[in-house]
């Protein structure tokens, strides 16, 4: 996205209906995300003499490069209803007609509004790299794909004012009928589903790690940077010191590990490309969703770097220690002169998501404890805890007590073991709800809070005591 869904730095459309809401009040990561959204209203930024990025009229970034004879879109976006808006807008700066179209990766919501630039029989160059789409090859060969979980990271089936996204979030008044994507994922419980708009594939692409190219008078610079796609690149401008880097860069701590599930991502790849781009000393940075950072693009891409790279080392020093995933969290955390970086906070991807993922893939499911090799299943762990504490009434009546003591998460745990031993406990299902119901509207995390919500919403509907 990405993330109002993407919406890709984040935001909120509207605050919670539920928990701290409901006591008079939002929580501090609610009104954080209200005040973020405020970089998402619709306007097109110059970025230099003449590139110019429209944020706010999609859930991406989408720039438009003014050359001698015409013009090239980076990134058309998710929608050509909402895409066109966005050629409206550059209209009013150039009526110069397209040249080129340049995909930074295959994710819908950067490529599926092109048909609002794309003209047959125009002449019109289409580029991308020569793996282009190699993410949605690889969930066809798993055949793991949109709703294999059963709530939602992204807020697909969220209702509008519970929404959070990462990008930008699209207001009610200007969402188009059907469903919304992000990183290419249609919604799969939207009971309102439109047809995937058609994207135009590349007509021009490279396997090379960097490929020259002159558009329209305009030197271009295309970098192979595998990040949060194996088929990510970063477009550089050389004369104007411009790099776009898909979304290689937002405004957040990047999502290293999607909690929707998909293919893999590699953040010692990741770090290697935004090295790379610090390597060119750019003077400006358009990111995949947010505004544009004009001016100090070399050092925050520096600072991007540099706390990932923090993040990688530390866990596996760590993990050299026998440290557990849960040691490494903390281990592994960034240290203030990089936490204190708004455009580091874990408004999409988050640090400790990051670390996870790290020890996953360098050292597998087991995390090193004896005891996670004789795992009982939940529903005896529950029995246990049953058992413990006197039997499933005084569970319920402990998780009520930690509901009113305020303590939501705790009502939560507790709830949930009453619901593996008695699944038709609608008491225990509207309890647990209501409870993660606060917990995600404490959430800063975008998709941390839109699972969490989500997951709330369900167990509501199962207790029927959803509105």
């Amino acid at each position: 996205m990405k993330m109002p869904f993407r919406f890709i730095v984040l935001l909120v459309s509207g605050i919670a209906w539920l928990g701290s809401a409901a006591l008079g009040q939002s929580s501090e990561a609610t009104k954080r995300l209200l005040e973020r959204n405020k970089m998402f209203e619709p306007q097109v930024i110059k970025v230099a003499e003449n590139v110019y990025t429209a944020i706010g009229y999609q859930v991406s970034a989408n720039t438009m490069i003014v050359g001698d004879d015409g013009v090239i879109i980076v990134d058309p976006g998710q929608l050509p209803i909402l895409a066109s808006k966005v050629r409206k807008a550059f209209e009013a700066i150039t009526d110069k007609p397209v040249k080129a179209i340049i995909y930074t990766h295959s994710h819908g919501d950067h490529v599926n509004g092109s048909l609002a630039f794309y003209e047959e029989g125009k002449g019109i160059q289409v580029w991308g790299r020569a793996n282009f789409g190699s993410e949605q090859k690889q969930n066809t060969v798993t055949g793991l794909k949109a709703g294999v979980r059963s709530s939602n990271t992204q807020g697909f089936d969220l209702k509008p004012e519970q929404k959070t996204g990462i990008g930008v979030a699209i207001p009610p008044e200007r969402r188009p009928a059907g469903n919304m994507m992000r990183d290419g994922v249609p919604s799969t419980n939207n009971a309102r589903r439109a047809p995937l708009p058609g994207k135009v594939d590349p007509t021009h692409t490279f396997s090379e790690s960097r490929k020259r190219i002159q558009i329209a008078g305009v030197t271009i610079d295309l970098v192979a940077a595998p990040g949060e796609t194996a088929d990510q690149l970063y477009v550089w401008l050389p004369d104007q010191k411009v790099v776009f880097a898909g979304d290689n860069f937002y405004q957040s701590w990047p999502n290293v590990y999607p909690l929707r599930g998909t293919a893999r991502r590699s953040i010692r790849d990741w770090i290697t490309s935004v090295d790379s781009m610090v390597q060119e000393k750019p003077k400006h940075l358009i990111g995949g969703h947010t505004t544009p950072i004009i001016g100090k693009a070399s050092e925050v891409l520096t600072n991007y770097r540099d706390a990932m790279q923090w993040v990688y080392s530390r866990t596996i020093e760590g993990a050299q220690k026998f440290m557990t995933p849960d040691d490494l969290v903390e281990y592994a955390a960034l240290p203030e002169r990089f936490a204190k970086l708004d455009y580091l906070a874990d408004y999409y991807g988050s640090v400790e998501g990051t670390i996870r993922d790290i020890y996953a893939q360098d050292l597998g499911w087991f995390d090193g404890n004896a005891l996670s090799l004789h795992r009982e299943s939940p529903k005896k762990q529950s029995q246990r805890m049953a058992d413990l504490v006197g039997g499933v009434d005084v569970l319920m009546s402990k998780a009520r007590k930690a509901m009113k003591a305020d303590d939501a998460l705790g009502a939560a745990q507790l709830a949930e073991h009453v619901i593996r031993l008695q699944p038709n406990n609608k008491g225990a299902k509207r309890l647990m709800g209501e409870a993660l119901a606060i917990v995600g509207e404490r959430t800063f995390n975008a998709p941390m809070r839109n699972y969490t919500i989500s997951t709330a919403n369900r167990l509501l509907k199962e207790a029927g005591a959803d509105k």
